[in-house]
Formats: structure tokens, C-alpha cells, sequence
């Protein structure tokens, strides 16, 4: 397979996965507020929306006009997943692209989440990376871990600790 088709490939495949797991997000979405979920973070939602859209124009073209494939960046990529799909199956009905918090939920601690914090975070910073090395899109890799990892940090973390905190609040006062 020629990079320009392996491209072509992976462009369907995460246009695929992404919107597979917008499907699901949204499901959990009405479940979780027909439990009285409260969002947090509403606001920052399109920057990451927006981030993840730029990040899927711009290493297909970068990577086009390099017209390389390096294989071993598929050992990341490919971990990256492994690690997405055992967060969400983790999570379960709980795992969303938004901050929802229900009143009375402790936060789980199974699966990854027994070692990480965050480890679906961890594999898109991981993803955002290897995809477009894969393809030798060294700008766009850097662009965009360095732009995810600041909303990451400065906006989504703090804002997915804030929810827990009300939550944990919330349910003190019952």
C-alpha cells in the first residue's frame, strides 16, 4: 500500500471512529441527564471540537506532500487505541467528550483508571502525535500536541476536577 493510500485509509477510519464515539457520547449524554448529570466546561467543548477537525485537514496534507510511511509509529498508535477503547469500556455509560457529573456517582477506579488519572487523555496526546509521524507530518504533530496539550492543562483538566469536587459537594449535602 502506497502512504498516499494508507492515508486515505486512516482519514476513514478516525473519521469512522470519531463519529462512532460522538454516537456514543451522545447516548451516554441523555442517560447521564436523565440521572440529573450536571455539565461542566461547556464552553471549551468547540475548542477541542474544533482542535481535533484542524488536526485531521492538516496531517493528511502535510504528510501527502512528504509522501512517507514510517512503521514505527504504529507501536504508539496502536497502543493509543488499545488504551481509548479500555478507558471507554472502563467507563462504560459514564464515559463521554463532555464533563458530566451525577450527583451521588463516585469516580470509578477500575480498569486504566487504577493507574491513571486521565487515560483516555493520555492516548489522544499519544495519537495527536503518532498519526501524523506515521506519516511524517512532523509540524502538524507538534502543533497540535503543544495546542492540546494546553487546553488539556490549562482548561479540561481543571475543569474535569472542579465537577468532582462539585459532585463530591453535592453529595455531601444530602
Amino acid at each position: 500500500m502506497s502512504s498516499h493510500a494508507a492515508i486515505v485509509a486512516v482519514v476513514v477510519a478516525l473519521m469512522i471512529q470519531r463519529a462512532l464515539e460522538l454516537r456514543l457520547a451522545r447516548r451516554n449524554q441523555r442517560r447521564a441527564q436523565a440521572r440529573g448529570a450536571r455539565e461542566f466546561g461547556a464552553r471549551h467543548y468547540p475548542a477541542f471540537f474544533l482542535l481535533h477537525g484542524a488536526w485531521l485537514l492538516a496531517w493528511p496534507l502535510e504528510g501527502w506532500s512528504r509522501g512517507t510511511f514510517a512503521w514505527p509509529w504504529l507501536v504508539p498508535l496502536l497502543s493509543a487505541q488499545l488504551l481509548r477503547y479500555w478507558a471507554i469500556a472502563s467507563l462504560g455509560e459514564r464515559w463521554n467528550t463532555r464533563v458530566l457529573v451525577v450527583p451521588g456517582d463516585a469516580p470509578l477506579r477500575r480498569g486504566p483508571y487504577r493507574m491513571l488519572s486521565h487515560p483516555n487523555y493520555v492516548a489522544v496526546v499519544i495519537e495527536l502525535a503518532a498519526v501524523p509521524l506515521v506519516f511524517g507530518a512532523h509540524v502538524t504533530a507538534v502543533v497540535a500536541s503543544i495546542a492540546n496539550l494546553v487546553l488539556l492543562l490549562g482548561v479540561r483538566i481543571p475543569c474535569e476536577v472542579a465537577a468532582l469536587r462539585w459532585a463530591s459537594d453535592a453529595d455531601q449535602s444530602r
